[in-house]
């Protein structure tokens, strides 16, 4: 079988996460902040509590405060992305989250924002989490999905096109709410679910927007993308276009971030199993109170 080509340059994503976290603009992780918070919540509605706990990519902190926030983990591990947070004390590990350093069935719990959607292989990446699994355990991530940036992709796509006659691709690809949780299914993760959340962010032009884009390491890292800058004029007509048609009133621009959280659990004989067909003890018309009729009648 033919390997399927990389479609991200992970050389390129280390450096620009190396650099954001460097720079560490004030207020650039707004976006972050938000799905820790959410996560945080989603926990806290856990009935049960973890042993080990992991969160996987280091997230600037904020993910290893909403897990301990939650109280739902006896013992926490910080596993910084590729190098280690220089605004932080030092991670407990420094890993891939594209190869995982856990034995498998060695941890309880495994948090990962924001990160995911830039991985290679990410139903392989999928069972490593859930080999890492031990019995009953939780994985949790939230990562942007299908209509993400979509007012960007729309406005460079169509001003590139206008000035040069071609555009290439240059905000990155994400997947379907649906895929993804196919994708927990094909890993072996039990009671997989997967839901949505849109949040629109607000600006004052598109270069704001791309400032903020770069502050969090998150600008296109394509492996097949154009070497080629996008040029001034381009970028110029892009904004006007984007103030045209993704504006409110007052002239503040929008920007959608589709995202959408995962949650599965190793498997367990304790977990909830569906019936066997002909197992029911009572008939859905009886609980409907409607008169069951054979198809054709």
């Amino acid at each position: 079988m033919t390997a399927q080509p990389d479609l991200f340059d992970r050389t390129l994503f280390r450096r620009r996460r190396e650099r954001a976290l460097r720079a560490a603009k004030p207020g650039a992780d707004f976006l972050l902040q938000a799905v820790a918070d959410d996560l945080e919540d989603r926990l806290m509605m856990v009935n049960r509590s973890f042993r080990t706990a992991v969160d996987l990519g280091g997230h600037t902190g904020l993910v290893s405060r909403a897990v301990s926030g939650s109280g739902k983990a006896e013992s926490l591990i910080r596993a910084d992305l590729f190098s280690a947070d220089p605004n932080l004390p030092a991670p407990d590990l420094v890993c891939d989250d594209a190869a995982l350093p856990f034995r498998d069935q060695s941890v309880d719990l495994i948090v990962s924002a924001l990160n995911l959607q830039f991985v290679n292989d990410l139903p392989g990446s999928l069972v490593q989490i859930r080999r890492a699994l031990a019995p009953d355990g939780l994985f949790l991530a939230t990562l942007p999905g299908a209509g993400t940036l979509t007012e960007l992709r729309d406005c460079l796509t169509r001003a590139e096109l206008e000035i040069t006659g071609g555009a290439a691709a240059r905000v990155l690809p994400f997947a379907d709410t649906r895929d993804l949780g196919g994708l927990l299914q094909r890993a072996g993760f039990a009671l997989p679910v997967t839901d949505l959340d849109t949040l629109t962010v607000r600006y004052d032009t598109m270069f704001a927007l791309l400032a903020d884009l770069r502050a969090m390491g998150a600008t296109s890292v394509l492996k097949d993308r154009s070497r080629t800058p996008l040029t001034g004029a381009i970028l110029l007509r892009a904004a006007e276009l984007y103030a045209q048609n993704h504006s409110d009133p007052d002239g503040r621009i929008r920007a959608t971030f589709a995202l959408v959280t995962l949650s599965g659990w190793a498997p367990h004989e304790s977990q909830q199993k569906p019936l066997s067909p002909g197992s029911a003890k009572s008939r859905l018309a009886d609980a409907l109170g409607a008169q069951e009729r054979k198809i054709g009648e």
